[in-house]
């Protein structure tokens, strides 16, 4: 199937956002993303807060992270985990993109929320960078069931420091969320085209 839009993704630190414009030409426009931004309440951002929060066994009911479409992600993803992450402690990942780049760990290994109790469900930087691009994919879906993200032309962002490793892992983590045909670029370089 040809593409009909060039999708520029930024997998950032603190915060995911996607731009993208028609093959065809036209103005380039941020993608409104849908995110639970409190119990029960869903509403479009422009950015998604690169942000996981892992709740405890029955602490939020099913219907206080109603999306518009259907996963079976566990964790609260953006806005709201952010609120959470700041009620509770310990139960946040955060900067998983940074952790791509941290030869010192497994980036495959389950350890983030970093430092937290062992009763607090873990996962891995590539799973949790995973995540955000997955939100954005079943985002970008509903909104566009006949132009599926998969199917477009994707420059993913990655910073210039990212070596080889990381740069694999941040493909690995696009191909997990089902964005197999990614193309990488370099910040600076994505702001030079800017």
């Amino acid at each position: 199937m040809t593409a009909t839009f060039r999708v520029g993704i930024d997998l950032g630190t603190t915060h995911t956002v996607l731009a993208c414009a028609p093959v065809a030409g036209g103005p380039i426009e941020v993608f409104p993303i849908p995110q639970t931004i409190a119990a029960g309440q869903v509403a479009p951002r422009p950015l998604l807060p690169s942000l996981r929060f892992h709740p405890a066994g029955g602490a939020l009911a099913a219907a206080d992270l109603a999306l518009p479409w259907a996963t079976d992600d566990w964790a609260v993803l953006g806005a709201f985990a952010r609120e959470l992450g700041q009620q509770t402690p310990g139960r946040l990942v955060a900067s998983a993109k940074s952790w791509l780049s941290h030869p010192s760990v497994d980036r495959t290994a389950a350890i983030l929320p970093w430092g937290a109790p062992d009763d607090v469900p873990k996962i891995s930087p590539v799973d949790a960078s995973a995540s955000y691009l997955h939100h954005l994919r079943l985002a970008w879906d509903h909104a566009h069931p006949q132009a599926p993200l998969a199917e477009q032309e994707i420059v993913l962002t990655v910073p210039a420091s990212f070596d080889e490793g990381a740069r694999q892992l941040t493909l690995q983590a696009a191909a997990l969320a089902g964005l197999a045909a990614v193309h990488l670029i370099e910040e600076p370089q994505a702001a030079f085209y800017d």
